[in-house]
């Protein structure tokens, strides 16, 4: 028998070595007191891999990203307006070539519709309600 504690083994062999000693009227004295001994380990090893799996829990709750702080900065506001600023002249252009009027207003009304929807993600009450639908996609 090959036991993974070693302790545990040497448990065992005096078990049975007071048996031989003792004889079998201690049998179930010895059984109880054995078996309480491996209880003990039982219980201590359960108990070291619950603290350890609880522990890797609250690491990994701590890292969720409904718990990260807010990343929209305003550097990164300022930078988008500035790009669609950039990008809105040759849009422009491309537009009032096209179409006339008619296609300026449609540019503009992208670019702005562009910002509107890269502003969203930074409202309050769109980032509650995407945390409450527990979406990929927010």
């Amino acid at each position: 028998m090959e036991a993974r504690d070693p302790e545990l083994k040497k448990e065992l062999d005096a078990t049975l070595h007071a048996r031989r000693e003792l004889g079998e009227e201690y049998d179930s004295a010895l059984v109880e007191s054995f078996l309480g001994k491996v209880e003990e380990r039982i219980d201590a090893t359960v108990d070291r891999r619950v603290r350890r799996q609880v522990a890797e829990q609250r690491m990994t709750a701590a890292r969720a990203p409904d718990r990260q702080q807010s990343t929209d900065t305003f550097g990164e506001r300022f930078g988008f307006g500035i790009v669609t600023m950039i990008l809105a002249v040759p849009l422009s252009a491309i537009g009032v070539a096209n179409a006339g009027l008619a296609g300026l207003v449609v540019t503009w009304l992208g670019i702005v519709g562009v910002n509107v929807a890269h502003a969203a993600h930074a409202w309050p009450w769109q980032q509650r309600r995407s945390r409450d639908t527990g979406s990929d996609w927010s």
